[in-house]
C-alpha cells in the first residue's frame, strides 16, 4: 500500500504559499503607493511655499496717485516731490515714517519734476510711475525709495549703467510708451495750478470736513499734527496766502512755464 499521507501536507504547503506571496505583495504595492503620495503632497507643498505672495486686492495697480497708509483715514497728506531733489530725498523716509505711524492718514505721492533736474527726474519718474503701472502701490514705493537711495540728486541722475533691479517686460513696455509722461505732465500742471511753489511740499485735508492747507518744505511730524487738529477744529488759515512756514526746499522757478521762470 501506497504512503499517500507524506504526499498531503506538501500539496497543502504548495497550495498555501502562493496565497502568501500575492498577500505580502498586495502589502508593498500598497505602502510604495502611499509613500508616494506621501512624497507628492509634501513635494506639492514645498513649492507652494516658494511662491512669492500674490498681491492682495488692497495692492493692485489701479492707477495713481499711488499712496500708502490707510486708504479710508479721515486725513489725505499729498507729497509733492521730485526724485532728484536732495531735500526730497532726505525727508522721503522721515514722512513714510510718520505716516506708518500715524493710522489716520493716507499718503499720496505727488510728481513735481524740476527743470534744473532734467532729463534725471522725468526719467526716474518714469521708472517708478511704470514699476507702479505693473505691480501697483507698493511698487511705486520701493522704485522710488530705490531711485533715491542710488540717484546722485540735483539733476545728475543715477550712476552709469546702473539698472533698477525690478524691472520686467512689463515696466519695459510701459517705458516704450507715452502713458507715464502723460501722468507725470498732468501732476506737474495740476500742482502748479494749486499754488505749490517748492518741492518738497505737503498739502494736508481733512476729508471729514474738506479744508485743506498747503504747507511748504519737509514739515517735522509735529506740526502735521497740529495742523490736523486745526483742520479738524475748522481753526487752520487755508487761505491762499496764508503764512507758509521757512524750511529748505527746492524752488518752483527752476520748472518751465512757471510765472517766476
Amino acid at each position: 500500500m501506497k504512503r499517500k499521507r507524506l504526499s498531503i501536507p506538501l500539496q497543502v504547503e504548495t497550495s498555501r504559499r502562493p496565497h502568501r506571496q500575492r498577500r505580502w505583495l498586495w502589502v508593498l504595492a500598497v505602502g510604495l503607493v502611499t509613500l508616494l503620495l506621501i512624497w507628492l503632497m509634501s513635494r506639492s507643498s514645498d513649492q507652494s511655499s516658494r511662491q512669492p505672495a500674490m498681491p492682495t486686492a488692497a495692492d493692485q495697480a489701479d492707477g495713481p496717485p499711488w499712496q500708502m497708509g490707510d486708504p479710508e483715514g479721515r486725513f489725505t497728506l499729498t507729497l509733492y516731490a521730485d526724485l532728484e531733489c536732495t531735500f526730497c530725498r532726505a525727508y522721503f523716509p522721515q514722512i513714510k515714517r510718520w505716516v506708518s505711524d500715524n493710522t489716520d492718514v493716507t499718503l499720496h505721492w505727488h510728481h513735481f519734476p524740476l527743470a534744473a533736474h532734467e532729463p534725471a527726474a522725468s526719467a526716474e519718474a518714469r521708472l517708478a510711475e511704470c514699476a507702479a503701472e505693473s505691480a501697483g502701490h507698493t511698487a511705486f514705493w520701493r522704485a522710488a525709495e530705490w531711485v533715491y537711495a542710488n540717484t546722485r540728486s540735483d539733476g545728475q541722475g543715477l550712476p552709469d549703467g546702473l539698472h533698477y533691479p525690478g524691472l520686467t517686460p512689463a515696466i519695459e513696455q510701459c517705458l516704450a510708451s507715452e502713458r507715464p509722461d502723460a501722468v507725470i505732465r498732468a501732476q506737474t500742471e495740476q500742482a502748479m495750478r494749486s499754488g505749490v511753489s517748492a518741492t518738497p511740499s505737503v498739502r494736508l485735508l481733512d476729508r471729514q470736513t474738506g479744508q485743506a492747507i498747503l504747507l511748504q518744505g519737509p514739515i517735522e511730524g509735529d506740526l502735521l499734527l497740529s495742523a490736523m487738529d486745526m483742520l479738524a477744529a475748522g481753526e487752520a488759515d487755508t487761505t491762499p496766502d496764508a503764512p507758509i512756514p521757512e524750511m529748505p526746499v527746492d524752488d518752483v522757478d527752476d520748472i518751465p512755464g512757471s510765472p517766476q521762470s
